[in-house]
């Protein structure tokens, strides 16, 4: 069955055509992957399905049976909002049905319980549990960590089980584990295209995961779309094929028109009124010239030359909100080493990236850092982009000529153009940048002062792929030390050969994927009793996490309290009925009685269980 058709879409942006004539069609239970260099559009596409833009041309038709759910970038929240009253912003027909319900309109009962609505709460908390989000429903968003909220967004989607999927970089700033979850829950529907499970639309730069849950590729490259049947793998096999086939395009093009141009300059003669066709054939051919493959060119910069002593950490210690982070850590680098720090969201990666760099002081230990090491700290936030300042502002601040090899200096307009922005961009607020673009801007600028000393804080967050593999072939060439906190396995795999397993902070000698297949065999191998225990403590753990009531644990216990309170007002006149001597002749009013008696007795029992979990 159909979920989603779009035909010849089209829209600009500031003036700038993103992508025209965008025409496909999906069925129930497909998944299309969305990749594209950052600026493409690829977000504005979600936003033109999830029905939050307009296109300028075209349309996109919604099966009617079929609802959205849109996983944005950012995680948007008022102040003062809490876990529980973030699922009651989602502005889904059935989450506001149970708010007008809660409001007083009770005239929604039999529809609310006809859709089977009144589960949302449960789920919610169910997936916030299986997502490692084990808080009261009480706590604060701002409390939580990023991940902890790109948690309770996903768990809020998918608690109110939509048909069709928009997602735009899901797996940003979530740990390993939950992306792992994600791709096995989305992943389980892709056998059901044409019959049942989610239809997604997702952008993401996670390669792995797109292979993992992608069935179609959409990619956006310079204003058109092209698709790919199957995953990423796939993609790269398609695209190759499609480059080549341009380049041979383009060189025939060039033979032809070295001949037309010899013809156009032999001299006046051969410029008539009656050759004023093949002329005008000319220049549409020299408008048809375009590079097969115009991808920016490798990041590069000079490094520093790094002395004997690199940087040392001597029994390290720190706690952090009453939780002990590390505890007597010592390492010390030599130059070469590549290392990736990986683990669950909250367990200390960036805090050790902190004390590496001197930002933050442990509570024991020492840090001794060589005389020559210089960081290139990467952040999560970026936060040291100056919004106001535009590009070229930025980073003439840091130099004016950015020396990039031993004989290669640019001006930094010129090295702005190298990596991806065009003079258009040069002079724009640095704000007006979608987050892809700052995320690349901030990389530029963290490279070009020459560290020797690479810090990489989710490097890979809001990236593009094309700029990941180039940042990955640069980490690969760079001769000094690198550091990185990723969630990104394909990124891991590509540039590190040692890890940092948080919160042990253990050391693993290889990649992620040999780190990966080490701990399945130590699963496989686990006795099976043994892991029938642990799952036993895992579902108590979880059963005991739940507090307070649900939608319709609430509307329950409303209820029950009022028919309790009429079965009492009853029993009571039947009591004094047969205090009063009257004989009753035809035994119903017995009958009722001992049936009252019965029904309180359960709805005692239930009230008192509901009563406890209000409290």
């Amino acid at each position: 069955m159909n979920a989603l058709s779009v035909f010849n879409v089209a829209k600009s942006v500031k003036d700038e055509n993103l992508f025209s004539n965008v025409s496909f069609g999906l069925e129930i239970g497909e998944h299309l992957g969305i990749i594209g260099k950052n600026g493409a559009g690829k977000s504005t596409f979600l936003k033109l399905v999830a029905g939050q833009l307009e296109p300028d041309e075209g349309e996109i038709t919604i099966n009617g049976s079929c609802r959205v759910a849109f996983l944005e970038q950012d995680v948007r929240f008022p102040e003062g909002c809490t876990l529980s009253g973030f699922l009651r912003l989602s502005e889904d027909p059935h989450i506001r049905m149970l708010i007008d319900y809660e409001n007083g309109n009770h005239d929604l009962m039999d529809k609310i319980e006809a859709l089977g609505i009144w589960d949302i709460e449960d789920r919610f908390r169910r997936y916030l549990s299986e997502l490692g989000v084990n808080r009261d429903p009480d706590t604060p968003m701002a409390v939580l960590s990023g991940g902890m909220q790109k948690k309770a967004a996903i768990a809020r989607i998918l608690a109110i089980e939509p048909n069709i999927l928009l997602l735009d970089e899901p797996t940003n700033h979530l740990d390993i584990p939950a992306i792992e979850w994600l791709e096995s829950h989305l992943g389980a529907t892709t056998s059901n295209v044409g019959t049942g499970g989610f239809t997604v639309i997702l952008v993401t730069h996670d390669r792995y995961f797109l292979d993992s849950i992608c069935n179609r590729i959409m990619e956006i490259d310079r204003n058109k779309a092209y698709f790919y049947e199957g995953g990423y793998t796939r993609f790269l096999e398609g695209r190759e094929e499609r480059i080549n086939a341009l380049q041979k395009e383009q060189d025939r093009l060039a033979t032809i028109l070295r001949r037309e141009l010899e013809w156009l300059h032999r001299g006046p003669k051969a410029r008539t009124g009656k050759d004023s066709g093949r002329k005008q054939r000319i220049e549409q051919m020299l408008g048809q010239q375009t590079r097969a493959d115009e991808e920016s060119r490798a990041f590069s910069s000079i490094s520093r030359r790094m002395g004997k002593k690199i940087l040392e950490l001597k029994n390290i210690g720190i706690s952090r909100g009453g939780k002990r982070i590390l505890d007597n850590f010592n390492l010390e680098f030599v130059k070469g080493q590549r290392f990736g720090v990986i683990g669950e969201n909250g367990s200390g990666k960036s805090t050790l990236l902190e004390i590496m760099t001197g930002n933050l002081s442990p509570d024991t230990g020492e840090v001794d850092t060589g005389i020559n090491t210089v960081f290139g700290y990467y952040d999560q936030t970026s936060a040291k982009l100056p919004l106001d300042k535009t590009p070229l502002e930025f980073l003439s601040e840091i130099s004016e000529a950015i020396v990039l090899s031993s004989d290669y200096v640019v001006t930094s307009a010129r090295f702005l153009e190298l990596f991806g922005f065009p003079t258009s961009f040069h002079r724009l607020p640095i704000r007006v940048l979608s987050g892809g673009e700052r995320r690349r801007l901030y990389l530029l600028s963290t490279l070009v002062r020459n560290p020797n000393f690479l810090v990489l804080d989710e490097p890979t967050n809001d990236l593009d792929i094309d700029t990941l593999r180039r940042l990955e072939q640069y980490i690969l060439d760079f001769p000094g030390c690198v550091i990185s906190v990723s969630h990104d396995r394909a990124f891991l795999d590509r540039t590190c050969t040692e890890l940092i397993i948080m919160p042990s902070a253990r050391r693993f000698e290889g990649t992620y994927s040999d780190y990966h297949a080490e701990q399945l065999s130590t699963r496989n191998d686990a006795p099976k009793a043994e892991q029938s225990k642990q799952n036993q403590k895992v579902n108590r753990e979880k059963s005991n996490q739940k507090k307070g009531l649900s939608f319709k644990e609430k509307r329950e216990f409303e209820e029950l309290t009022a028919t309790i309170e009429a079965l009492e007002t009853e029993k009571q006149e039947l009591e004094d009925f047969f205090s009063s001597g009257t004989a009753d002749t035809t035994g119903q009013k017995q009958i009722r009685y001992s049936d009252i008696c019965a029904t309180l007795e359960k709805d005692y029992e239930r009230w008192e269980t509901l009563a406890e979990l209000a409290q």
